[in-house]
């Protein structure tokens, strides 16, 4: 059932839950959750301040939708580039194409998981941080079927993902951090990316031998 076939009741609230989001959103490009205000929120979305609780029981679990909601376009893309027949560099361009266009597209819900992977809402760094182990595990069966991984354990895979995915997201917010109006310093950072990319993968190459 799309949306448009809801009963009318049922798209109101949900339109009224995104109206919600939407603005903590807006409002979270430029302060943290922990200094934003329940009535703050919901002035920007132009509802009651008693709407707010048909909704979330509190900001923290507005926070933990919103972690959701940013890793769940992000999730669909990265799959997309997890493809058996693919090099190794023709995943590490992509990735990090995958990343900037992403970065590009959605920067306020990347400056909110910037700012809120290690802010002052537990429940929050908490939801974030299992979405990047969503990724890592996932990455770590990808990168177990290849034939570069014969002879690895699986911590060892799994640290090798997380090394892969951690850069990704340092990618995102350097670009963040760096603005959507100096285009030379965005490049520096994405030619910065390849080569810790492919500095990894260098890595990966000679970890058996030396271990």
């Amino acid at each position: 059932m799309t949306e448009d076939e809801l009963p009318p009741r049922r798209a109101r609230k949900l339109a009224t839950r995104q109206a919600l989001l939407d603005g903590a959103l807006r409002l979270l490009e430029q302060q943290s959750l922990t200094s934003l205000g329940l009535r703050e929120v919901t002035r920007e979305a132009g509802i009651a301040p008693a709407a707010f609780y048909r909704h979330f029981g509190d900001l923290g679990e507005l926070g933990v939708a919103l972690v959701e909601e940013s890793f769940g376009s992000l999730r669909a893309l990265i799959r997309d580039i997890r493809t058996p027949e693919a090099d190794t560099e023709d995943v590490i361009r992509r990735s990090v194409d995958l990343v900037a266009a992403h970065v590009r597209a959605h920067r306020a819900h990347f400056c909110f998981l910037a700012r809120e992977r290690y802010g002052g809402v537990a429940s929050v760094r908490a939801a974030i941080a299992g979405e990047l182990d969503s990724f890592v595990r996932e990455l770590a069966d990808d990168l177990a079927a290849q034939p570069e991984s014969e002879g690895w354990s699986a911590p060892e895979l799994s640290v090798l993902a997380r090394l892969y995915v951690n850069v990704l997201m340092l990618t995102a917010a350097s670009m963040i951090e760096a603005g959507p109006d100096d285009p030379a310093a965005e490049q520096s950072i994405l030619t910065e990316a390849l080569m810790q990319l492919r500095m990894i993968t260098v890595g990966r190459r000679y970890w058996t031998e030396n271990r």
